[in-house]
């Protein structure tokens, strides 16, 4: 049963990732790009942390903790890039 949910908030987290690459690759203003790339490595996240409770391995929840800390330092230092443009 469990195996059933992660499958389907995989394919839930999958629908989403499609949507936000759309808004990546066609957005009208690079700010929304910014923010379509801060959604893409949130749900990047998400699919490590539903691979890490698949397979029952908490060294992916280390690897997705980086990941997001990473992904935040660089969200921000490309929105303080973007703020002195507008």
């Amino acid at each position: 049963m469990v195996d059933v949910l992660i499958m389907l908030a995989a394919g839930l987290a999958g629908a989403a990732f499609l949507l936000a690459l759309i808004r990546f690759i066609t957005g009208p203003s690079r700010l929304d790009r910014v923010v379509a790339f801060d959604v893409l490595t949130v749900i990047a996240i998400t699919f490590i942390v539903l691979a890490a409770l698949l397979e029952g391995r908490g060294v992916y929840l280390d690897a997705a903790l980086v990941y997001a800390l990473l992904s935040f330092l660089g969200v921000i230092s490309v929105a303080r890039y973007l703020e002195g443009r507008f």
